[in-house]
C-alpha cells in the first residue's frame, strides 16, 4: 500500500489535500484510494482502537481499505456484491468475499465495527443496509457509514452535475456521449440517498434502543465546518461525502 504524508487531521490542509487526490480518482485510483483509506483509519481511531478490533468493510471494493485496516492491527473482512471491484487491482484479499450489504452474512452481534464507504447510495434500500450493520454490530460496537448525498456536486457521480436536471435523464445524456452505459446508472447501481434521510432513520433506530448517534460530519471538510451538515438543505449540497457515526446499544 502507498504510504502518504497526510495533512493535519481537521485541518484546510487536510481538505485540500483530498479534493486534490478526488480529482484523479478515476485516472489514479491507487494514489486516491489508498490516501483515504488511511485518513479514514485516522479518524475513525478518534471513536475507537482498531488493534485487535473485528471489523467488516461493507463495500470493501478491492483492498485499500483492507491494507490499511490489516496494518492497523484489526481482524479484518471485506465484502462486496460487485466482482469486477473485488479484482479491480488484478487480485483479491484472501479475507474478501462476494455478498449484499442488505443481507450481511455474518452473526448477530459479532463485530466490533462495521464500516462502509462510498455504498450506502448504490442500494436501493440505504436503512435496510444500514439495519444489517446495526445489527451484525456488538452491544458498544461503533458502526460508521460515508455515502455521497444526491444533491451534493458528486451526487450524480460521473454522471454530475447532469443529475441536478434529474438521474435518469443525467444517465441517458452520459450513455448518448459515451455510446454506453455509465457505470453508476441511475435507478440500477445508484440512488438517490440524502442526509435527512439517514437521519430520520437514525433517530428511528434511537428510538427503538438499537443506536445511539455519536456525530454526523461532512467527510472532506475541516472540522470547524462541521456545523454544516446540521443545516438542512445546506448540507445536501454542501457536504459532498456524509459520514454518520454511531454506537450500537
Amino acid at each position: 500500500m502507498t504510504e502518504h504524508v497526510l495533512a493535519p487531521a481537521g485541518s484546510l490542509r487536510r481538505s485540500v489535500q483530498l479534493f486534490k487526490a478526488f480529482r484523479v480518482e478515476q485516472s489514479d485510483p491507487d494514489f486516491f484510494y489508498s490516501m483515504l483509506a488511511q485518513d479514514s483509519l485516522r479518524e475513525l481511531r478518534r471513536w475507537m482502537d482498531l488493534d485487535g478490533a473485528t471489523v467488516i468493510d461493507v463495500g470493501g471494493g478491492p483492498g485499500y481499505f483492507a491494507d490499511a485496516f490489516i496494518a492497523a492491527g484489526a481482524r479484518y473482512a471485506g465484502l462486496d456484491p460487485d466482482v469486477g471491484e473485488l479484482t479491480a487491482r488484478g487480485r483479491t484479499t484472501s479475507n474478501s468475499l462476494r455478498a449484499s450489504g442488505l443481507e450481511l452474512p455474518f452473526a448477530t452481534g459479532s463485530v466490533d465495527l462495521a464500516y462502509s464507504s462510498n455504498v450506502l447510495e448504490h442500494v436501493p434500500t440505504p436503512e435496510a443496509m444500514a439495519d444489517e450493520m446495526v445489527r451484525v454490530t456488538r452491544s458498544g460496537g461503533t458502526i460508521v457509514i460515508s455515502w455521497t448525498p444526491w444533491l451534493s456536486p458528486w451526487g450524480g457521480h460521473e454522471t454530475a452535475p447532469w443529475h441536478y436536471l434529474g438521474g435518469h435523464r443525467a444517465a441517458e445524456r452520459y450513455a448518448r456521449i459515451h455510446r454506453r452505459r455509465p457505470k453508476n446508472d441511475y435507478g440500477k447501481t445508484l440512488y438517490a440517498c440524502s442526509v435527512g434521510r439517514m437521519l430520520a432513520w437514525t433517530r428511528q433506530a434511537s428510538s427503538l434502543g438499537r443506536v445511539d448517534l455519536v456525530e454526523v460530519l461532512p467527510r472532506y471538510h475541516p472540522s470547524w465546518a462541521k456545523w454544516l451538515v446540521r443545516v438542512p438543505g445546506l448540507r445536501e449540497v454542501v457536504s459532498w461525502n456524509a459520514v454518520l457515526v454511531l454506537r450500537a446499544r
